[in-house]
């Protein structure tokens, strides 16, 4: 004889799957923010991403624009905001110093490593969050400017709020892994065109590509200005082990500006060529002004996805969808670096359109690391042509399918 159970626990088990659903939802929803996009060799796992006409507000191209995600160093965008801010009312001045406390000095790289005491000018500072995405320097801001940096990401978020960043939450300056620090890229958009319009006599900072301290020269900066040359004319990238690669940027051509976002990647190299064909595509594109606006895109849904597991976060990785091409493993790095350099010629000299990517792979062998001269994420009839080219003069080359890319890399040792 079955005996039912009683009413409150009845009630219990059926929260409990409701839980569970809601779990099993948030994870799905997870998942789903995180799809392929094209490449010039295949598809690449990317997270969401949308592109912008600043002139109207139309959003050109989206997907997933409103899930939550973690912004990384794009952070730093809302800090310079706030930053700007200052200098507009005049309570900082580009000259002022801008001092460094123990707290700063701890922050985790990358970093200016300045000990506390040591002071630089607002405006080097400025340069130092745009050229090195200098996660000291931020929080040397906070304090200036609010005291301590958990009052300045309360005045972040609360500008987030008042710019209609309706799903941004700050919890510190620089972007430093935070569980509650979550944006998505419609207000990540929202951000840099409010640093546009508000802004035109500062915006020029997100140019920096480099600038002196004291002796030593503080870059690269953001390497789409010069893929995208010469329209590209900012804004600022980041990175986490959750978040993957993600890039806000602005380009103007032919009379017309566009803001870009683009969030998930794997590879930084992958990130910036998406974003290069995401604004092609974009500038395509015919409008007159119908287009849904990008304050009008739902906003804030599922939870922020994993794009790297933190024990797969700064290991050895090839997540290129193109076959590789081994050249050889050699004794140093020049050496190897030489062999690709050479085989990247021949693919040019025999016509091929795209080229391939440097990959020079570190092996080891009882106790001794030699260099694989690889030249990654090429089409299968470039790999095989020079492979062919290279085998007709009696010369190492060796075809490599993506799956064979896998650690710990043992094959490539000769």
């Amino acid at each position: 004889m079955l005996v039912s159970p009683p009413a409150s626990m009845a009630m219990n088990v059926r929260l409990l799957f409701c839980i569970l659903g809601l779990f099993a939802l948030s994870l799905a929803s997870a998942r789903a923010q995180i799809a392929t996009v094209a490449s010039p060799t295949g598809p690449v796992p990317a997270g969401p991403y949308v592109v912008v006409d600043v002139a109207t507000g139309e959003a050109l191209m989206d997907r997933n624009a409103g899930a939550l995600w973690y912004p990384a160093s794009l952070t730093k965008i809302m800090t310079i905001y706030i930053v700007f801010e200052e200098l507009k009312a005049g309570r900082l001045q580009l000259a002022a110093t801008l001092p460094f406390s123990e707290n700063a000095r701890k922050k985790p790289a990358s970093h200016l490593g300045l000990a506390p005491g040591h002071t630089i000018t607002v405006e080097q500072g400025i340069q130092a969050l745009v050229a090195r995405s200098a996660n000291d320097v931020a929080t040397a801001f906070g304090e200036q400017i609010s005291g301590s940096e958990p009052a300045f990401a309360q005045r972040m978020t609360e500008t987030a709020k008042r710019l209609g960043m309706t799903a941004t939450t700050f919890r510190n300056a620089n972007g430093w892994p935070d569980p509650g620090q979550v944006t998505t890229a419609r207000d990540m958009a929202i951000l840099a065109l409010a640093l546009i319009k508000d802004f035109p006599e500062y915006y020029g900072y997100f140019r920096t590509k480099d600038f002196m301290l004291g002796k030593q020269r503080i870059g690269p900066g953001v390497k789409f200005l010069d893929l995208y040359s010469p329209y590209a004319d900012g804004l600022k990238t980041g990175f986490i082990c959750a978040s993957g690669f993600n890039i806000v940027g602005s380009a103007v051509r032919d009379g017309r500006r566009l803001v870009a976002v683009a969030f998930g990647f794997r590879r930084s190299d992958l990130r910036d060529e998406f974003l290069v064909r995401l604004f092609d595509e974009a500038y395509a594109l015919k409008t007159g002004g119908s287009r849904q606006k990008i304050w009008q895109l739902r906003n804030g849904e599922g939870g922020p996805a994993t794009v790297l597991p933190y024990g797969e976060c700064g290991t050895i990785r090839y997540d290129m969808p193109g076959d590789a091409v081994w050249l050889g493993t050699f004794g140093d790095w020049r050496s190897a670096k030489t062999a690709f350099d050479a085989g990247q010629a021949r693919l040019l000299a025999m016509g091929v359109a795209q080229a391939g990517k440097e990959w020079i792979l570190p092996v080891a062998s009882n106790q001794v690391t030699k260099q694989a001269a690889i030249i990654a994420d090429l089409q299968p009839e470039a790999a095989q042509k020079l492979c062919a080219e290279y085998q007709a003069r009696k010369s190492f080359c060796v075809v490599k399918k993506p799956s064979d890319m896998a650690a710990p890399f043992s094959g490539f040792w000769r």
